[in-house]
């Protein structure tokens, strides 16, 4: 288990002991509810001052018990509840009920083959029960052990002075075979909850600890193919796959002359809001940002199940990086810089992609004739003088390849490397 890890499961267990906390206030105030009920029209006979002891002894216990939750639930809200406490607080749930039992065997002079009988006993699977909570095998077997061996040593308890023996029917379900029975059965139960605990624990750890992979691995891949390596792990993302996808390919006009004019903290100052700007409208527009290389960027729309979505989020994403540009270039010029232009050229077809390199240093990469085509577009805007060059294949795809606005040039080029001619719409920002 790893540093995270283990302080991971130490807020976990903190939170569940904080939970168990509420929990007991929430058990007192029932149980008090109840008592009252139960003892509102009853009587005891006169000169008898057993009723009295007894709501001392209930009223004594469940004070104890519900302090005892609160300073746990109290503890965890203000953080200086700490693991060790967990502890002495699963003994003192045992104890609590324990000391309950015994005292109403003092009261009455009961033995203890009548300990079943008091209330207080049925405590015990509440106690088991708040063990569960705490997903620890350790504590869950404590609570167990206590539990079983506090029952054991009182069940076989004499009776008190004044106590006399009745015989009859009840007083053989009142013997000591089946106390221990029932005794047996608590301890079959407190087993049974700690194998729960046990792959309570392991199905969180290993829960974690993929969570944790897919976290470290997205500090190299996109945050878009999380949930693919969720699915299918880093080797079904290394295997690869062919797919439609949109791509888009942006990259700045002039940078290497508009850098030279540029110290090295302003040019590292430009590149770092360049790249924030790109990044936020990939992000909104649900893009993989799949690299920079230098001023230029390449963003992926994969069709997932609904590729006209995808091709309508990779135009929509050009629109608003051409948008971003022209805000930023705007407030250059007023701030007396030079002013910005980029070109964006998109397309949709088949691609290759896949996640490459070791764990230490992965790449999300996308591969294809469709990449290409992109990219070659993109360097069209120059000679066209547009800002934006779109296929007319992902305008069908994306339901928009009717002519008119916003789109205020047609055009057919042949691209290097691609055979055929290849139909676009063109537009120039404002």
């Amino acid at each position: 288990m790893t540093v995270d890890t283990a302080a991971l499961f130490r807020q976990a267990e903190l939170r569940a002991e904080g939970l168990v906390g509420l929990l007991r206030m929430l058990a007192v105030l029932a149980l008090a509810l109840s008592f009252a009920l139960a003892v509102r029209d009853h009587s005891a006979p006169k000169g008898s001052d057993l009723l009295a002891r007894q709501v001392f002894n209930a009223g004594t216990m469940m004070a104890g018990y519900f302090i005892l939750g609160a300073l746990a639930w109290w503890g965890y809200r203000r953080d200086w509840l700490r693991i060790w406490m967990i502890w002495p607080a699963a003994a003192a749930d045992c104890l609590f009920f324990l000391y309950g039992v015994w005292m109403s065997m003092e009261n009455t002079a009961l033995p203890g083959s009548h300990a079943f009988i008091f209330p207080a006993v049925w405590l015990a699977p509440l106690v088991l029960a708040f063990g569960v909570l705490r997903f620890n095998p350790g504590i869950q077997a404590f609570i167990a052990t206590l539990t079983v061996g506090g029952l054991t040593l009182l069940i076989s308890l004499p009776a008190g002075e004044g106590f006399t023996p009745r015989s009859g029917t009840a007083s053989v379900f009142l013997s000591f075979p089946p106390n221990i029975m029932r005794v047996a059965m608590l301890a079959l139960a407190g087993a049974v909850l700690v194998v729960a605990a046990v792959r309570t624990r392991r199905l969180l750890l290993r829960s974690i600890t993929e969570t944790q992979n897919v976290t470290n691995l997205t500090r190299y891949l996109p945050g878009q193919l999380a949930p693919r390596l969720a699915a299918g792990g880093l080797d079904e993302l290394r295997r690869g796959r062919w797919h439609e996808a949109g791509v888009l390919f942006i990259d700045l006009r002039g940078f290497t002359h508009l850098s030279q004019g540029m110290t090295a903290d302003e040019l590292s100052a430009f590149a770092t809001e360049y790249r924030r700007r790109v990044t936020t409208v990939a992000r909104v527009r649900g893009g993989i940002l799949d690299k920079f290389m230098g001023d230029a960027a390449m963003i992926v729309f994969e069709e997932g199940k609904d590729a006209p979505a995808a091709a309508a989020a990779c135009i929509d994403c050009a629109f608003d990086l051409c948008a971003t540009i022209a805000e930023w270039s705007a407030r250059r010029v007023a701030a007396g810089a030079s002013p910005l232009r980029a070109g964006i050229g998109l397309h949709w077809g088949a691609v290759f992609s896949g996640v490459v390199g070791t764990r230490d240093r992965l790449e999300y990469s996308v591969f294809g004739d469709t990449v290409n085509t992109a990219a070659r577009l993109e360097e069209e805007t120059k000679r066209l003088q547009a800002d934006i060059l779109a296929s007319c294949d992902i305008l069908r795809i994306a339901g928009r390849d009717k002519d008119g606005a916003p789109w205020d040039l047609a055009a057919e080029t042949t691209l290097r490397g691609r055979d055929g001619v290849l139909r676009l719409r063109g537009l120039r920002c404002r």
